[in-house]
């Protein structure tokens, strides 16, 4: 199955191509500091390029895979309408992947890690002094086993004081984890080191879990936000 997958919920855009043989091919956007996402002018001319590079056309794609979040409201609504469009388009089945599930899903190399690790958190800087967390406990060959957090948004020390009971076994990854590494690792957490791409949310997890998922129909397939958009939380009474 050729599943062409992307996730615009972070500043990254990010781009993943599976099933063209054995490779996945990828393309991401990193904005440099103080340099805006820009997912909308970014994100067609990166999959243009994925497809130039394996030799394939809309024609060959048979599922496509979007990242839903949480992540920031502009760059969720940019990445969610483009893909539901080019699943209109295309008449391909659309699927909605977790953004943090995708991240969970790194593989660290083991001398990247200690060893005994055996939960992941998920954690993305969300703004306003608060993280998007997810975690779970992981088996022997690194896949999933059970879910320890759903996912939510809460503030780093709400995090710390929840998944302290895991001690030195949880691994924690993410943009959100670097932003707020002093108070997590009082948690017992460990998190790689900031320029780790263990914090990268990559579409190369989105191709893995979109390959197990059932296609839909696009317009069921909607932003998880976790919280409301800036936006509305600035104008509320105080």
């Amino acid at each position: 199955m050729t599943i062409l997958a992307f996730d615009t919920a972070t500043s990254a855009t990010t781009v993943a191509l599976s099933g063209v043989g054995d490779v996945v091919f990828t393309a991401r956007h990193d904005p440099r500091p103080g340099e805006r996402p820009g997912h909308a002018t970014r994100l067609l001319p990166l999959v243009a390029r994925l497809f130039e590079r394996a030799g394939i056309d809309w024609a060959a794609v048979d599922r496509i895979a979007v990242g839903v979040g949480p992540g920031t409201f502009t760059g969720l609504r940019i990445g969610i309408a483009t893909a539901r469009a080019l699943a209109r388009a295309r008449s391909v089945p659309l699927v909605g992947v977790s953004t943090l599930q995708s991240l969970a899903l790194a593989r660290p190399h083991p001398d990247a890690v200690p060893a005994g690790l055996d939960a992941v958190l998920a954690v993305l800087d969300a703004r306003r002094g608060e993280v998007f967390a997810a975690g779970w406990r992981m088996d022997e060959a690194g896949e999933f086993d059970n879910a320890l957090l759903a996912p939510r948004a809460l503030a780093p020390e709400a995090l710390a004081e929840l998944v302290a009971p895991l001690g030195p076994a949880a691994l924690a990854i993410g943009d959100g984890a670097v932003a707020f590494r002093e108070v997590l690792e009082r948690s017992g957490s460990f998190i790689p080191q900031d320029d780790s791409p263990l914090h990268k949310v990559t579409a190369t997890n989105h191709c893995r879990l979109a390959d197990h998922l059932e296609g839909g129909v696009p317009d069921e397939v909607r932003p998880d936000y976790l919280r409301a958009p800036d936006a509305e939380i600035a104008h509320r009474p105080q």
